[in-house]
């Protein structure tokens, strides 16, 4: 059968030891998979032996690779699988790897699913919608979801929603009224915020411009407007600056207003 010749612990690992079988470089182990197998120098190895120990020594690995991308944050247990199969791992190992995890309480995916939501509720201000499909796509079961998600209040939900609509209405002081209402709900949505929220948020954060503004808004929109439409003339250009700024939600009154004082300005630069 075939002899330890030799061990020797590598230089850039001293947790790890090269075993030398008749004179010849075989493999490594770690520590524990040397002291576990009471390997020394001149120890006989059968091939089943051989097997056994690199099967043991891959799964140490596999523990100390899953610690070393567990030690950045939290994971859950699909991330860790995910990383462990670039590795190219068996099957059989990773699955052992991640028993030993759990087991270490290394992994949780429950916890890790409260913590995903108290990160995103309160940095991102994502809503329950969206953490939802996310938590989903890390591998967390529907029940672990729905617990998780009850560390997220109606309150905060509604607080982090109205934080969001007050953003965009600064952003959007130029838009029409209906225009503004229609982004607070598009950014609401697409941010994973329940029907009932948004529907709250939207009344309370219900967003009306003094006249001053609303002329502003028009002018503004009405000039590019008129740059795109100023080569046509008559019936013509009033229909489409018309159908042009309705779309961006201004009323008609308004509209027809910009479109009359505008034509005036017109004719006083051609007298």
């Amino acid at each position: 059968m075939p002899i330890i010749t030799k061990i020797s612990a590598q230089k850039t690992n001293t947790e790890r030891f090269n075993l030398f079988i008749d004179e010849k470089y075989a493999f490594s182990v770690d520590a524990d998979v040397l002291a576990r197998f009471q390997l020394s120098k001149g120890k006989e190895l059968s091939a089943l032996d051989l097997t056994e120990i690199e099967y043991q020594d891959d799964i140490r690995k596999g523990v100390n690779s899953a610690i070393q991308f567990l030690s950045f944050r939290m994971r859950s247990e699909k991330e860790v699988r995910d990383y462990l199969k670039k590795s190219e791992l068996d099957e059989a190992i990773i699955q052992e790897v991640i028993h030993k995890l759990f087991k270490r309480n290394y992994l949780n995916d429950l916890e890790f699913a409260k913590a995903y939501v108290r990160t995103q509720m309160n940095t991102a201000k994502k809503g329950p919608v969206i953490l939802k499909q996310e938590l989903q796509a890390k591998g967390i079961n529907v029940h672990e979801i729905e617990l998780a998600l009850e560390e997220y209040s109606n309150e905060l939900q509604v607080e982090n929603a109205m934080a969001l609509a007050v953003k965009t209405i600064k952003q959007n002081r130029k838009l029409a009224e209906k225009m503004v209402q229609q982004k607070m709900e598009q950014v609401l949505v697409r941010k994973g915020f329940m029907h009932h929220t948004i529907n709250i948020v939207l009344e309370e954060a219900a967003y009306e411009k003094g006249e001053d503004e609303q002329w502003e808004a028009i002018m503004e929109q009405g000039r590019k407007a008129h740059r795109r439409f100023q080569k046509f003339e008559g019936f013509e250009y009033a229909q489409k600056m018309k159908q042009a700024l309705y779309r961006k939600g201004f009323p008609i009154e308004l509209i027809e207003r910009f479109i009359e004082e505008n034509a005036q300005v017109d004719d006083r630069e051609v007298d």
